[in-house]
């Protein structure tokens, strides 16, 4: 008997029970040990049915995705063998659903005769997000039993549905508060009245109305129009479900699932996933977390208004310290704000909302802030008012309390000697709109203590943050990584591109936006002051004139109708006094435009990403590739089914992007200059991924 699946009696009953902890996904051991316990069953004339549950959380998570792409061990089924075994089985098997059966681990359950759910379970086919569909049966089953429009809501969001919604769509048989055993006594019914077990397979409940089943294909399909090839070929083969026999079905199933596996798209998916998933390991993450029940926080602007409701909605009750009324009435109705927007998103009930906001607690001075475990300061980008702010708070607060300070380019590890408490002192980097993007920099100096981190990283992931550790500096890791790109833009405007061209070009490649339509939308004025503080410090930025020209001809962006582009209610357009500016600064510097198209933009700019990446890495600032890629997948707009710029770094290779690092060089020495990583990497005959599986250090 393999030990990641126990069997177990009761009377009649054989009972197949995976323990794969943590989440019991369904690797090749788990499958072997499914495969043997449902051969024995079979074999033995005493068994008249079988249960199938999980010791655990978890029912399944799915597929061990590291497998993809290698041979299974002789003798062991691959997922589509054993859920057809399941389903072929002469002897009643009833699935027994606790916690989340997602992906393979759903596909499973719908190979059983009959599925259980208990009330908290969640039920999901999450694939597309890793370029795949289900590959196990469940585009073929799940449209059976629920019809097309529910199927291809699961299929094409990847979100879960509670035990409630599974029921009322017909993917569960009922909700029970203890689904093992009431599987196991419904079971020992089935085996002493030796009924038939119907076969999921020949369920027919969601295609009796072929007509509603066709135009919700059709409504899906027409959604489906993209880049990404997957939402399509899942729409085909629902639509198969109802257009060919079960085994044909399972076949084009397959044969889709294949074609997508072998796609870059999926590749740059599934890379992106383990990036985030690597995220999680750093130095500090086993040291203990501080509870929190209270925290704190110093000024409710944009970003704080944001923190504030994302911690309130945690269940956190939160003290808001803003100076003078009108602002701190100001941030209170941004919180509101937010909060009814939750509401209205169907994430809030009107009940918790306002559990919520009786929570919040307003208080125009710090003191206020004394009994609170962890202290946020969000206040402006302004490096004299926060050394104030965060001085006090380090003589205020009690010795053990965690303070945060939010920062965009200035210095954590500098800010945090205001305190004269250091070690208890964590940056962090929120991307806006702070509410929504994912992404948390946290930023570690040589002084911070591992329980600050780890208490500041818990605190994230309970936000629904993916806490990204990073050394403490000027721009930590993101804006300095993206600062490169626009400034690869900002010569490709020198040289004669303009910027609608480079915004196109950007997107056509998968971002978000392009770096002029981002800059507009945020504002120019901020990075114009931080030029100006880097020029000051005598670190003068390469590029940036045109936007130091904007600034001075009063064009900040959006919020002024003028920028890069002209915002006057008839659409973003290009403005011809951008263009007469870009000419003049051409003029002073001496540069005949030159005509530059798609594919240089996108390798100059790509090229300048993954430099400034290596660059990074090589200083230390980041641990691994993986966690650059997982920054600016999540809060910089990378398109995720391009992996991240170490990704398409490490598919271009090294020799040749220090190739075109190289000849790209004339142009500004100092900025194309190779960083010394490359060269490292080169001259050793290692890659990038290799730096993935090294051990991180906090040194």
């Amino acid at each position: 008997m393999t030990a990641t699946v126990r069997q177990t009696r009761n009377g009649a009953v054989m009972i197949l029970s995976v323990d794969s902890p943590p989440v019991n996904a369904l690797g090749a051991a788990v499958r072997a040990g499914l495969a043997e316990g449902l051969a024995a069953a079979q074999a033995d004339p005493s068994v008249g049915a079988i249960v199938l549950c999980a010791i655990g959380p978890s029912f399944s998570a799915g597929a061990d995705i590291r497998e993809f792409g290698r041979p299974a061990p002789l003798g062991v089924p691959g997922l589509p063998e054993l859920c057809n075994r399941i389903e072929a089985s002469g002897k009643a098997v009833v699935a027994a659903i606790q916690g989340a059966a997602l992906g393979g681990g759903l596909e499973l359950a719908l190979a059983a005769h009959v599925r259980l759910a208990g009330p908290r379970a969640r039920l999901g086919l999450p694939e597309v997000a890793l370029g795949l569909l289900p590959g196990a049966g469940g585009t073929q089953r799940t449209p059976r039993l629920t019809g097309a429009g529910p199927a291809l809501r699961l299929m094409l969001t990847g979100k879960a549905v509670s035990a409630q919604e599974a029921l009322a769509i017909g993917l569960v048989d009922a909700v029970v508060e203890d689904p093992e055993q009431t599987a196991v006594a419904l079971a020992a019914d089935l085996a002493a009245g030796r009924t038939a077990p119907v076969r999921t397979r020949d369920r027919q409940e969601g295609l009796r109305d072929a007509v509603r089943y066709e135009a919700e294909v059709a409504a899906a399909r027409a959604g489906t129009a993209g880049r990404l090839p997957a939402p399509g070929r899942i729409v085909d083969c629902v639509e198969a479900a109802l257009l060919l026999p079960f085994d044909r079905g399972l076949v084009f199933e397959r044969a889709a699932f294949e074609d997508l596996a072998a796609s870059p798209e999926s590749a740059g998916l599934r890379r992106a996933f383990f990036a985030e998933r690597r995220a999680a390991v750093f130095p500090e993450a086993d040291a203990r977390a501080h509870p929190l029940s209270h925290v704190g926080l110093v000024g409710l602007g944009v970003t704080g208004a944001a923190i504030a409701a994302l911690l309130l909605q945690s269940g956190l009750r939160v003290t808001a310290v803003v100076r003078g009324s009108g602002p701190l009435d100001a941030g209170l109705r941004r919180v509101s704000a937010l909060l009814d927007r939750a509401v209205a998103a169907g994430r809030l009930s009107p009940e918790a909302r306002v559990q919520d906001q009786a929570r919040l607690l307003p208080a125009s001075d710090l003191s206020a802030l004394a009994g609170c475990d962890l202290v946020i300061e969000a206040l402006p980008e302004d490096e004299a008012l926060k050394t104030s702010v965060l001085g006090k708070l380090g003589q205020s607060l009690r010795p053990a309390t965690v303070i945060v300070t939010t920062v965009s380019w200035l210095d954590p590890a500098r800010l945090a000697l205001a305190t004269v408490r250091p070690a208890n002192v964590v940056g962090l980097h929120l991307c806006p709109p702070a509410e929504r993007m994912r992404l948390a920099e946290v930023a570690v100096s040589a002084q911070t203590q591992a329980e600050a981190v780890a208490t500041l990283a818990a605190l994230l992931r309970r936000i629904g943050k993916l806490p990204v550790r990073v050394g403490a500096s000027a721009g930590l890791v993101g804006n300095r990584v993206m600062a490169a790109l626009r400034t690869a833009a900002d010569l490709l405007l020198e040289d004669g591109a303009l910027p609608s061209q480079v915004d196109a070009a950007l997107q056509d490649f998968g971002f978000a936006m392009g770096p002029y339509r981002a800059l507009d939308l945020a504002g120019l004025k901020r990075a114009w002051a931080h030029r100006q503080r880097e020029s000051r410090a005598g670190r003068p930025a390469c590029g940036g004139d045109l936007a130091d020209m904007l600034v001075g001809a009063g064009r900040l962006g959006q919020e002024t109708g003028r920028g890069y582009y002209l915002y006057d209610g008839q659409g973003v357009r290009d403005d011809p006094e951008v263009l007469g500016l870009l000419g003049e600064l051409r003029s002073a510097k001496g540069i005949a435009p030159r005509r530059i198209g798609s594919d240089e933009i996108r390798l100059r700019c790509l090229s300048a990403l993954a430099n400034e990446a290596a660059k990074v890495l090589g200083e230390g600032l980041a641990q691994r590739p993986s966690d650059i890629d997982a920054i600016l997948l999540t809060g910089y707009g990378f398109p995720r089914w391009q992996g991240g710029p170490m990704a398409w770094a490490a598919d271009r290779g090294l020799l040749v992007l220090r190739a075109d690092l190289r000849r790209f060089a004339p142009q500004a020495p100092a900025f194309w200059a190779v960083a010394p990583l490359i060269d490292d990497l080169i001259r050793d005959g290692r890659h990038l991924d290799d730096l993935d599986m090294r051990p991180v250090s906090s040194g």
